[in-house]
């Protein structure tokens, strides 16, 4: 006894065939769309100190510092704060026409609310920027939500340099920090 005649056959051969094509294109555009771990992308633009610009197949995408804050400077709401000029200098010093590479931290989300990608930012060197603005007084470290990777690391860090008054964390440069 057959189960399916010839038309049926065919229209779940279609069907089946369209869902894979769908899927296929979807797959595809959101591949295309995310940012590689590990590979080398020049740096297009430095924005502040824990903000910076990457072009990824002809579009700029804006990576945020994963777990870092640097005091403001480009927010239009707020004026800049104690220290920011210096650390989106330092930042700028230490990534205008680099390359760099991104490490994401795949146990949270790979964007922010504002589309900006997540991320440890690597210079071509292999200097972890985040790193290297905490341990140097340039930014406090920054939690959003649930814990990041390098959270207990970059906390020690930004302890350090309290306690040595490096950058921000000196009365001389920013009485209202520490």
């Amino acid at each position: 006894m057959k189960i399916f005649n010839n038309k049926k056959r065919w229209a779940i051969f279609y069907v089946f065939v369209f869902i894979i094509l769908f899927l296929s294109i979807i797959f595809y555009i959101k591949e295309g769309e995310n940012i590689k771990q590990n590979t080398l992308y020049k740096v297009s633009y430095v924005y502040d100190g824990d903000t910076v610009a990457i072009l990824y197949k002809g579009k700029e995408r804006v990576i945020r510092l994963l777990g870092i804050d640097t005091p403001e400077t480009v927010d239009p709401r707020k004026p800049i704060q104690c220290f920011g000029k210096q650390a989106s200098l330092m930042t700028k010093e230490l990534l205008n026409n680099k390359s760099i590479s991104l490490v994401f931290d795949f146990d949270r989300e790979q964007k922010d609310k504002y589309s900006r990608y997540l991320a440890y930012v690597y210079r071509d060197d292999g200097l972890n920027i985040n790193k290297y603005l905490i341990e140097h007084g340039y930014a406090r470290e920054y939690t959003y939500g649930k814990p990041y990777l390098k959270q207990k690391e970059f906390k020690k860090l930004e302890k350090q340099a309290k306690g040595n008054k490096i950058g921000l964390w000196d009365k001389k440069n920013c009485p209202e920090y520490p």
